[in-house]
């Protein structure tokens, strides 16, 4: 730091026996390169590549269904071949700002994707099903229609980042509706949502997988299901101008959904 005081022929630091603090310049320095730090960040993880071993931190944000049923079953695998890199995961339903946040990659469906970010698909399609129990639908009735679900007790789910309640969304052939549906209960986690829909609080719109197992137990009938086609599943996203570490490259490919 002294050699670039005495270059630039100012002082960049007030030193003082028991403290150091930027000066005038110094934070004028400071407000310049600040904006440059990731770059080299980057830069210096690029270099470090050259050892013999991928290394490194990735972050990663994704929902939960996301996290359980596609990212985590690769990464098990990814984490075991790869010991010396590591991966901070933050997992919940709010969708996230990776460049503010500053997180490498996100997860999420792939309609979602802004259209500046790199996007790679990690997963097979998805279809929605909107699913309760049988002695639900023997008190209320079944509905026939999409528009039917105004006369129903039905159970949120709570995205923050997309109006708070996610409007259920139904397509068949070429026309499309989305519903808001009314209920008692309003919940931002899929897994207290089959729960909920389990213990007859209603109607319940979760992820086919999700719902499945219990719809051939015979725990929750399903319904609407010509109503809900299938549409492709989650991508893994990051901006265009992000320089690949060697770790965070064989992640993307570890995770590169290679299904029909």
């Amino acid at each position: 730091m002294r050699s670039l005081e005495e270059r630039l022929g100012v002082r960049l630091l007030t030193r003082t026996t028991r403290s150091v603090a930027p000066t005038e310049a110094g934070e004028k320095l400071l407000a310049t390169v600040s904006p440059h730090m990731e770059e080299i960040e980057a830069g210096l993880a690029a270099v470090s590549e050259l050892r013999d071993k991928p290394a490194g931190m990735i972050r990663l944000t994704a929902v939960d269904h996301a996290a359980e049923t596609v990212l985590w079953p690769a990464l098990a695998k990814f984490l075991a071949r790869y010991p010396d890199v590591q991966v901070d995961l933050i997992v919940d339903n709010t969708l996230r700002d990776i460049v503010s946040e500053r997180f490498d990659a996100g997860i999420r469906m792939g309609e979602r994707v802004a259209r500046d970010m790199i996007a790679v698909r990690i997963g097979p399609d998805i279809r929605m099903a909107a699913v309760a129990t049988p002695e639900y639908f023997r008190k209320e009735g079944k509905p026939k229609t999409p528009q039917d679900l105004a006369h129903h007790t039905c159970i949120n789910m709570r995205f923050a980042t997309l109006g708070n309640v996610y409007a259920w969304e139904f397509e068949k052939g070429s026309r499309e509706v989305n519903v808001k549906v009314e209920g008692q209960l309003t919940v931002n986690d899929i897994a207290v949502i089959r729960q909920a829909a389990l213990n007859g609080v209603g109607i319940a719109f979760v992820p086919d997988d999700v719902a499945q197992p219990h719809v051939e137990a015979g725990q929750l009938v399903r319904v609407l299901a010509d109503w809900t086609p299938p549409f492709p599943g989650y991508y893994l996203y990051y901006p265009s101008r992000r320089q690949q570490s060697q770790a965070f490259a064989l992640l993307v490919e570890a995770l590169r959904h290679r299904g029909a």
